[in-house]
């Protein structure tokens, strides 16, 4: 009767032993096999054509004129600041933009 309380208690804290560490059992490796996936997955719907690093460079598509003046339409918008627009207007009937 003894021996069989002895083998009770050895197989009831073996269980419990085994019941303590299944709880620190690592399940990392069933995520870390697919991280990012769905970063790379959004990355390659949003390409629009993933062979575009491959080919040559680009065919100039503007005259010298139209880039010309491209550019510099780009270079006078820094001179002069855009205006100033109001954007607390709570929609008060007298107010105005300064």
């Amino acid at each position: 009767m003894k021996s069989i309380l002895i083998d009770l208690r050895y197989r009831g804290a073996l269980a419990l032993i085994a019941l303590a560490l299944s709880g620190c059992a690592s399940t990392t490796p069933q995520y870390d096999a697919r991280f990012g996936e769905a970063v790379r997955r959004n990355m390659q719907a949003q390409t629009l054509d993933p062979a575009a690093g491959q080919a040559g460079p680009a065919s100039a598509t503007l005259d010298a004129g139209s880039a010309r003046n491209a550019v510099q339409r780009y270079r006078d918008s820094f001179k002069t600041p855009p205006p100033v627009v109001n954007v607390i207007n709570l929609g008060a009937a007298g107010a105005s933009a300064p």
